[in-house]
């Protein structure tokens, strides 16, 4: 009987237990579903390079928003993507600084923050910057980046092919293979090379990998001796604009590379734009149910 009794006993304590820690569950859910946007992600964003114009910008937009207590984490592009990924696949809030084009949009379902302020700008584009007598010295180098201009999709098979684990160069060749007409639309009237070295300075972004890599690639074939150096962005301005390197190929305008354009002006010549409708701002996943940036004062 009293073994019966304690058998009872021991069930019905059981069955409270899990129902009350059922409760905190449901409870601890309920709390977290009522939680703000900001409490939600620590008031954090996340970022990248302490360096890169995307980072002033939103710098700028927690102060223009009134996001005062809300924290810019510096770091790196792939530490921002990594970041990205693990919350991605536990479906959990994150909010990064974003740009357009980058391999994260195939990967991931996307979208930026409406931004009525206009903090971040309007369309951007991607310039291909030479330095000081470039054309003179290599014609046909000059030529060619006057010629480049190609789509975002382009780019992002190109960053998603690396970002697969192909080599920056094969994915390039791959690319220029299945591409043949755009690149002689480059290459027409390109006056070839002969063994002439070409230095090309570029930032370790996904964007600028693909791009040089592609560049590089064609300009070897037309008989050029190509060396990339891997820099930060002040110092790939400062490159061309001291003439040590003969082109850049991520010069990020009106807004992501403002400052240097303005502090090395008349310096380097823009070349021209390799990439309209490119995009800066804050990111999220779709999943999330806020639309601007405003909502992250709530």
């Amino acid at each position: 009987m009293f073994k019966k009794a304690l058998t009872a006993t021991l069930a019905i304590g059981l069955t409270l237990g899990l129902a009350a820690c059922g409760g905190d569950e449901e409870a601890g859910t309920k709390e977290k579903s009522n939680a703000s946007v900001g409490e939600r992600v620590e008031y954090e964003i996340v970022g990248i390079d302490p360096g890169a114009g995307i980072m002033k910008a939103t710098a700028t937009a927690i102060e223009e928003y009134g996001l005062e207590d809300w924290t810019l984490i510096e770091g790196s592009g792939a530490a921002m993507t990594a970041a990205l990924k693990k919350a991605y696949d536990k479906e959990e809030p994150i909010i990064i600084t974003g740009w357009t084009p980058h391999w994260k949009f195939s990967a991931y379902d996307l979208k930026y923050l409406e931004d009525p302020k206009g903090v971040y700008g309007g369309e951007e584009f991607i310039h291909s910057i030479g330095r000081l007598g470039l054309k003179e010295d290599l014609p046909g180098v000059h030529k060619l980046l006057s010629q480049f201009k190609w789509e975002a999709a382009d780019m992002e098979g190109i960053m998603v092919d690396i970002q697969d684990g192909e080599k920056p160069e094969d994915a390039a060749a791959k690319w220029i293979e299945e591409n043949a007409d755009t690149v002689a639309k480059w290459t027409d009237g390109v006056q070839e090379g002969n063994g002439e070295e070409v230095t090309l300075a570029m930032v370790a972004w996904d964007s600028n990998i693909a791009s040089t890599a592609v560049i590089s690639n064609v300009l070897t074939d037309l008989g050029y001796e190509v060396t990339s150096r891997q820099v930060e962005a002040g110092p790939m301005w400062t490159g061309v604009a001291d003439g040590s390197v003969d082109a850049l190929l991520a010069g990020w305008l009106p807004v992501t590379h403002e400052d240097y354009a303005k502090e090395f002006e008349g310096k380097y010549e823009d070349i021209g734009i390799s990439m309209e409708g490119v995009k800066i701002g804050l990111v999220v996943p779709k999943y999330m149910d806020i639309d601007s940036i405003e909502d992250l004062k709530e």
